[in-house]
């Protein structure tokens, strides 16, 4: 029998008459029941966080780090069974879930340690006669309810990089979890409610997209924290109006891999950035290029170990490569495979699907404009290209309409400068791949790839305003 998973609404973890059953995209089988909730949920849930506010607002920083710490203890000590539903709900491999479960509870202690040294600034205002004698305090105040719509990808640390930032600085939440991978937030959700925190503060709602979509249209909502498709993300700005709004979008992550680079690191840093999670990850690898006089060393090595990967039951310690999401995401993802190839590209591995998995693939001799290449594909597929010139590399990532991350492999600083200062991303990783991320960077991207930052600190900034107080001494 299914387990089953109560909603959070304003403190109260409780059911609705509309059951939905997270199916396990590894074999089909139902990874738990939980429960969908409609516009009463969803209006009772801001009703509460406008009460919370009222108490939050009033809380000192100690107190707001106190129950952040009980959270991430909550984690940690549930971190097993945390993972252990992650990799049923998404079919994430578990080694992987672990590490997600692990981040998750670190996004917390990050949070809390944000909390105590949320900071202002002091403004000397007599910069011209008649001003004399005048003094500017500069602090941060929450903006009020924050609305968080998280994916399926990373369905309990993405979750975290909502929740705990409005914890730190004040904010009421209300998260609208991956209709796919609800489990895990919903465990995040309890563990917050035993921790303490206050009723209203936090709650979490599985609902129609177009239920939350209506609490744009409530002016007591005042900040917007979404991370999902571009299509969605920019037509949920445009109806936010006058709200805050942070909006992470995903990419097409590119890497450089320069003659001077350690090709052996680069080449299994690559396979990691190209197949974590199936490619189910917004900077997950997907175009590579490489100089002309490394290709072949670096094609080999990292086409030998993607061949190899294994392909398995996500709960299997042994399994490096889980299956896909959804059957729309293996069709998707064999059409463009197929396309590029028609359209001349050519297959150096992988390329077929096989039930629910899809291939490690790579491939080659692509154009710009081919979908393997211009569009997000957010699946096992990597393009892997040569190049003469760094600065022609550099335009080639350039070329498309996403921005989230790139990396580069390079001993030479003026290289990475270089990328650094001519990359159009949100963020650049020397001998590195985009994939990386510690949740206290700066997270997000520019182009089509989204609208604000990410990580715990720069959240807290979006979901803060600054207010000045003017003191005549």
């Amino acid at each position: 029998m299914p387990e089953k998973y109560p909603i959070l609404v304003n403190g109260q973890l409780r059911t609705t008459k509309k059951e939905l059953a997270v199916v396990n995209p590894f074999d089909g089988s139902v990874a738990g029941v939980t429960y969908q909730g409609g516009a009463d949920e969803l209006t009772e849930a801001v009703d509460g966080g406008e009460k919370a506010f009222e108490k939050l607002k009033a809380w000192p920083a100690y107190k707001k780090a106190e129950a952040l710490q009980r959270v991430s203890d909550g984690i940690k000590k549930e971190a097993e069974a945390l993972a252990r539903i992650i990799s049923l709900e998404a079919g994430k491999p578990i080694r992987e879930a672990r590490a997600e479960a692990f981040r998750a509870a670190n996004t917390f202690q990050v949070a809390l340690e944000e909390a105590k040294r949320l900071s202002g600034e002091i403004l000397p205002l007599d910069i011209m006669a008649g001003v004399e004698g005048r003094l500017g305090l500069v602090r941060r105040f929450p903006v009020g309810i924050v609305l968080g719509v998280s994916p399926f990808n990373f369905p309990l640390n993405l979750v975290a990089h909502k929740i705990a930032p409005a914890m730190a600085c004040g904010c009421p939440i209300i998260i609208k979890p991956a209709s796919k991978t609800p489990l895990s937030a919903l465990m995040l959700g309890r563990i917050i409610t035993e921790a303490g925190y206050v009723d209203g503060g936090v709650s979490v709602v599985p609902s129609a997209g177009a239920d939350a979509e209506k609490l744009l249209d409530d002016p007591r909502v005042r900040k917007l924290t979404f991370t999902g498709s571009a299509a969605v993300g920019w037509r949920l700005k445009a109806r936010a109006g006058e709200k805050k709004v942070t909006l992470e979008l995903g990419g097409n992550a590119g890497v450089i891999v320069h003659e001077d680079a350690d090709v052996d690191y680069a080449a299994k840093r690559c396979v990691m950035g190209a197949f974590s999670f199936a490619g189910q990850i917004c900077i997950s690898v997907q175009r590579i290029y490489v100089h002309a006089r490394v290709f072949k060393a670096f094609s080999r090595r990292f086409l030998e170990a993607a061949a190899a990967l294994k392909l398995g039951n996500p709960l299997d310690e042994a399994t490096e490569l889980g299956p896909m999401i959804e059957e729309g995401a293996l069709t998707r993802t064999e059409e463009w495979v197929k396309e590029a190839i028609k359209e001349g590209a050519g297959l150096l591995c992988g390329g077929r699907r096989q039930g629910n998995f899809f291939e490690p693939t790579v491939l080659t001799g692509t154009r710009p404009e081919m979908k393997v290449c211009s569009e997000e594909i957010f699946a096992p597929v990597t393009v892997l290209e040569q190049y003469d010139k760094f600065e022609d590399a550099v335009d080639e990532i350039n070329g498309g309409r996403y921005g989230l991350q790139a990396g580069v492999f390079t001993k030479d600083f003026s290289r990475i400068f270089h990328a650094y200062e001519r990359l159009e991303v949100g963020g650049v990783i020397a001998n590195d791949i985009p994939t990386f991320r510690v949740d206290s960077m700066p997270y997000g991207g520019v182009k089509s790839s989204g609208f604000g930052r990410e990580g715990v600190k720069y959240a807290i900034e979006e979901m803060t305003e600054r207010r000045l107080l003017v003191l005549k001494t």
